[in-house]
């Protein structure tokens, strides 16, 4: 029995699902702090991933279901989630004169959307709404491997592919051609603070590891709950073997 509990948390632990973005060739497997029975965020890399997101994706894409009093479970301050809120102005109201009105956002209120509604956002990219990227990391296979390979997976298509006007070549998107343009196409488009080269590769990865917190926030507290119950596991499996050893004792 002892030795089926050992197993399980080994491969638990060194488990790597292979994924490939569909219609496309094998993402490559980056190495995560939250891959694995025990990962967690890195606390660094989630707060740049979220700079990147400000100030590059959330020009066009939403994250309606995120908060920013979320950002406190990343290691921002109270007073840095209400600047972050606060920096942003949200539709409020009615008012006593049965009017909405325009007020800073709350740490309570969902992340501003770049556009009033979806027909708008439509309108303004050509007849398709830009996807909202809170679930992004879990809508697609791959998870962060496979939004990290899409932002670096910009290049020149090859003499036999015709790209539509308005589209562009992505060798990891399925069917390589994608209408988003590169989002993240040069070195130092974000100004790190905490001196991290932000090359594309870097800013690529942080936004990712970002996405990947938005759409599993309790993952932590999962491997947690799950290392507790493997501790338990292992620790009855030894209450186990030495009741079954005094039980049966007498006859052998």
């Amino acid at each position: 029995m002892l030795r089926i509990v050992f197993a399980t948390v080994a491969a638990l632990a060194i488990a790597a699902p292979a994924y490939a973005a569909e219609g496309g060739p094998e993402l490559p497997k980056l190495k995560w702090s939250f891959n694995g029975a025990f990962g967690t965020f890195d606390r660094g890399e989630v707060q740049r991933g979220f700079q990147v997101y400000k100030e590059v994706c959330a020009a066009c894409h939403s994250m309606h279901y995120v908060s920013y009093r979320n950002l406190a479970d990343i290691g921002f301050t109270e007073a840095e989630v209400k600047a972050i809120a606060a920096a942003n102005e949200v539709t409020a109201g009615p008012n006593d004169d049965g009017e909405m009105f325009q007020r800073p956002a709350l740490p309570s209120d969902r992340f501003k959307s770049p556009y009033a509604n979806s027909k708008a956002a439509a309108a303004a990219n050509n007849g398709k709404a830009p996807p909202d990227l809170s679930l992004m990391a879990k809508a697609r296979n791959g998870g962060a491997d496979y939004i990290h390979a899409l932002l670096t997976g910009y290049e020149k298509a090859p003499a036999d592919v015709q790209v539509p006007e308005g589209g562009n070549y992505n060798k990891y998107f399925p069917g390589h051609i994608i209408a988003m343009p590169q989002p993240i196409a040069s070195e130092g488009q974000v100004s790190y603070e905490d001196g991290t080269k932000p090359t594309v590769d870097q800013m690529s990865r942080d936004v990712s590891a970002f996405l990947m917190w938005a759409a599993e926030p309790k993952l932590e507290a999962r491997h947690a709950m799950g290392l507790k119950v493997i501790i338990f596991l292992v620790i009855m499996s030894f209450l186990f073997y030495g009741v079954k050893r005094r039980v049966w004792a007498d006859l052998h």
